[in-house]
């Protein structure tokens, strides 16, 4: 009996003092996806994404438009307000 109760008080305490990570990308609960800030991106600048990178509270979204120039649009990962085009 008393291993029985001391592996379960050793794995109460072991629970309890885990640490508790929230996953910075959660979609909907922390922000934009990055579908959303691809589609904002491409409101401001159209043509095809390149790349999208989540740096930070931002994404970064490489545009190439049809003049053949290569954009990077910053979206704020939280608000999905344009910071820099």
């Amino acid at each position: 009996m008393k291993p029985t109760l001391f592996s379960l008080c050793f794995l109460l305490m072991f629970l309890l003092a885990a640490p508790v990570h929230a996953n910075k990308h959660n979609g909907n609960t922390q922000g934009i996806s990055k579908q959303q800030a691809m589609e904002i991106a491409q409101q401001r600048h159209p043509g095809r994404v390149l790349a999208i990178k989540h740096r930070g509270d931002t994404y970064r979204v490489r545009i190439l438009n049809a003049n053949g120039d290569v954009r990077t649009i910053i979206v704020n990962a939280q608000s999905g307000k344009v910071v820099r085009r």
